[in-house]
């Protein structure tokens, strides 16, 4: 009888002997098992054959992978797309607006924008889209002003009398009314002018040809949209014509009669104007001095521009008397055709003025008896800062009265003299006059015939009252200090 030992060590051999020889022998055989590996690849490659594999095939062509978007997300694009015919944005919350916003096309009705979108981003895309340079800070750092004030000139300077319909611009009225605070046109078009018809046998020789009535040349009138706009500080003007190339004609710069009592009119019941300029448009006497009727007595006015024109010396007169009865503080008359007798009108009404700080008559003809009246203007006059009498037939007698208004007037700061036949006599004395002058900064005599030296030392001595006048604004208090002590050591003297 075995030791169970040795019959469990016996029967665990065997057993292994058992799974050897078992394993030893091949598997059953199935079809696909007993080909080889090869078999089952391409002849030609051993990538494996993907027409075999299973695929997802989605329904959906625009069916993908990513993440469902956020139901809010899905809601702005909504939005987006049917801004046009229900715009939703100030129901929004602040970080929903901003991404409505900036979603919005440019071209958007203004019917639509104009009064509901107030910011600043989207209109400088509009902005940007229409025009390729915008200086935003011309328009008070607005791009929604920019826009409505550019726009509206835009649609200005094409209109045509008589072709355009007035309701183009009008109808932009009510959208931006809030917004335009200047109105800067350099070109009005003329009415189309058809041609003649033809004369018919019937027409005798002693008909009327004088009754021939000369085609209407009245521009665009500004009254129903300046009295629309509540919020209008500035109109600059041009009456011509630009680019007209071969079609030129003067009466494509013709400024009408009906053009300046329009004009007048509405520039009179503007209360709210502030700056006036109307250049380059051939105003002469009698149209400058409707005009000037039109701003007496004007509540705000505080710029007029009426430079490169045909104004003489009663347009001279016209604004002389405006001086006696507004608040202008500018007045730039330059390129005209003003003498003598409209100076001394203008240096009468200067010295009794309290209000002007700057006067511009450049390239005018006052000579020596208007540049002798202002002079003496300048004597009694406490508020003019800056004066242009640049190439006006001035010389040595005007030099000689203004060496002496130097000692005298604190309140010039600025004067130009050039182009003009002051002379070395003249610079002598012009000189004498500024060593004794402390207010004087700037002072042009370019091509006045004076000498090298003479204007050497009058740029040292303006050069000295430059850095005094630095000083006084660095220092206030000390030069405060400094005029009370030298007031105290007077009055004990």
């Amino acid at each position: 009888m075995q030791d169970p030992m040795t019959l469990g060590s016996s029967q665990s051999s065997v057993s292994t002997q058992e799974r050897h020889s078992a394993a030893d022998q091949p598997l059953p055989s199935t079809p696909q098992a007993s080909k080889p590996l090869a078999m089952t690849l391409p002849a030609k490659s051993k990538a494996p054959n993907f027409r075999r594999m299973r695929r997802v095939i989605a329904e959906d062509a625009e069916w993908t992978l990513a993440i469902v978007p956020l139901l809010t997300e899905l809601c702005i694009q909504h939005i987006v797309r049917n801004f046009h015919n229900n715009p939703i944005l100030k129901q929004l919350l602040p970080e929903h607006q901003q991404k409505v916003l900036s979603h919005l096309s440019p071209d958007l009705p203004l019917a639509v924008t104009a009064n509901l979108i107030d910011h600043e981003s989207y209109w400088q895309r509009c902005c940007m889209q229409r025009w390729p340079v915008c200086h935003v800070a011309k328009h008070g750092g607005s791009w929604k002003r920019m826009f409505f004030e550019r726009y509206l000139e835009s649609l200005l300077k094409h209109f045509i009398p008589g072709t355009t319909d007035p309701a183009v611009i009008l109808d932009l009225l009510p959208l931006c009314r809030n917004y335009v605070r200047r109105i800067q046109v350099d070109q009005f078009l003329p009415p189309v002018r058809l041609p003649l018809p033809p004369r018919t046998g019937d027409q005798s020789d002693s008909g009327s040809e004088g009754e021939t009535e000369e085609p209407v040349m009245d521009h665009y009138q500004l009254g129903e949209l300046v009295a629309g706009l509540s919020h209008l500080e500035e109109l600059d003007l041009v009456y011509g014509v630009k680019d007209c190339g071969m079609n030129f004609e003067w009466n494509l710069f013709l400024f009408t009669y009906h053009d300046c009592q329009s004009l007048a009119a509405t520039i009179k019941v503007c209360h709210t104007l502030k700056i006036f300029r109307l250049t380059r448009s051939r105003v002469d006497d009698d149209k400058a001095r409707i005009l000037i009727r039109g701003l007496l007595d004007h509540p705000v006015l505080e710029e007029l521009d009426l430079s490169h024109n045909l104004i003489g010396d009663r347009g001279a007169r016209g604004a002389a008397k405006l001086l006696m009865h507004s608040r202008l503080r500018v007045l730039n008359l330059a390129n005209n055709q003003i003498r003598g007798p409209g100076a001394q009108a203008l240096a009468h009404a200067l010295a009794h003025n309290t209000s002007l700080t700057s006067l511009n008559l450049r390239l005018n003809y006052i000579e020596d008896e208007g540049g002798q009246a202002i002079a003496h203007a300048l004597q009694t006059n406490k508020c003019l800062t800056t004066l242009h009498l640049g190439s006006n037939e001035l010389s040595e007698p005007t030099a000689t009265l203004l060496s002496q208004v130097f000692t005298i007037n604190t309140t010039l700061t600025s004067l130009n003299l050039s182009c003009n036949h002051i002379g070395q006599d003249g610079g002598k004395q012009l000189l004498e006059g500024i060593l004794d002058n402390k207010t004087l900064l700037e002072f042009d005599l370019r091509l006045s015939d004076i000498a090298q030296e003479s204007e050497y030392l009058i740029g040292q001595a303006l050069c000295a009252n430059r850095e005094a006048a630095r000083q006084r604004v660095l220092n206030p208090s000390h030069f405060i200090s400094s005029i009370t002590a030298s007031s105290l050591e007077n009055s004990m003297g």
